[in-house]
């Protein structure tokens, strides 16, 4: 009888820095109805990776150790469960499934829900795709969701050359926005070509002294040492919104913005195979450019972890799965 089909995967089997991580061989996972099985070519790594590698993941979704960290997935479909009908074997497909709980994306299989995929974009090669899905469904839900930006209005986006903010500067000028961002001088040329009208060099001058009457501020820093949700209300004309991605809306913080007649709003990104879809045109019109700043093999998990955690990078770092 032979014996059941394995793996390899970056596994930990406690909480820790980088080196809890390590390769291993694991059951392959089998799609259930309404589930497809994706061959992973290459998956995305985020900040959320290494945050949950340290504490277990957002409100302990992860459950305890062991457990396989990653939601951002560019592969192909292998095999459909029963009721699948928008994907096929043989398809190039992108996503972030079952965001916050486990997808298990540092490995060499994943199976999710169908439409929770989308098919990548055409142009770009899967190590290019697997940098979008969740930085791209975080911006494009933060401006069009939560924020419901429109032509005209202006726009301002912190760490606008990180994974997220490169994106959302992107989505917020084809929705017509005036865009200002925040970022390191050495970024400010780059960040022009993606379509900032107005750069921030945040390490030189308070943004709120240099920026004013804003409709909508996505917030990708919260307060941490420097306050930057609090600071940001400074910012808003009456009525404007800031959407808080990273963590959250204190209760000091909402009623601040109250007191102003400002919306204050967290977010959360979710699986969305449509928006994806919406956003793979975008790349392939050339709409859309998407930065990856570093390539590394999955064996090296724990190096990509380490260079996200400094927070310089620009654009996404992803892993190579498929050798």
């Amino acid at each position: 009888m032979s014996s059941e089909p394995t793996m390899r995967a970056i596994t930990q089997d406690s909480l820790g820095g980088p080196e809890v991580l390590r390769l291993s061989e694991r059951p392959r996972p089998r799609p259930v109805p309404t589930e497809v099985l994706v061959r992973v070519h290459a998956a995305g790594v985020n900040p959320v990776d290494w945050k949950s590698r340290e504490s277990g993941g957002i409100a302990g979704l992860l459950g305890e150790p062991p457990f396989v960290l990653g939601w951002d997935v560019s592969g192909v479909v292998e095999e459909v469960g029963f009721g699948v009908h928008t994907l096929k074997a043989g398809d190039e497909v992108y996503g972030m499934p079952w965001f916050p709980r486990p997808a298990s994306a540092y490995a060499e299989y994943v199976t999710a829900p169908s439409r929770q995929f989308a098919l990548k974009p055409r142009t770009v090669n899967h190590e290019t795709a697997a940098g979008v899905p969740l930085a791209g469904l975080t911006a494009w839900q933060s401006l069009v969701d939560a924020a419901h930006v429109e032509a005209g209005q202006r726009v301002l986006i912190h760490a606008a050359a990180g994974g997220v903010g490169h994106l959302a500067v992107q989505f917020a000028k084809h929705l017509g926005a005036h865009v200002i961002g925040t970022a390191s001088a050495a970024k400010h040329d780059w960040l022009r070509e993606l379509g900032a009208d107005e750069v921030v060099d945040y390490t030189k001058v308070r943004f709120e002294d240099a920026v004013s009457d804003v409709d909508v501020v996505i917030d990708l820093v919260g307060e941490g040492h420097d306050a930057t949700t609090t600071r940001s209300l400074e910012t808003l004309r009456p009525g404007g919104t800031i959407v808080a991605v990273p963590s959250g809306v204190a209760p000091e913080v909402l009623e601040g913005a109250r007191a102003r007649g400002l919306n204050a709003t967290a977010f959360l990104v979710e699986p969305d195979g449509t928006a994806l879809a919406r956003i793979a045109g975008l790349i392939d019109q050339g709409v859309v450019r998407v930065e990856v700043a570093d390539v590394l093999p999955l064996a090296e998990a724990a190096e990509a972890h380490r260079r996200i955690k400094e927070g310089r990078t620009r654009g996404k770092i992803v892993l190579s799965v498929k050798g």
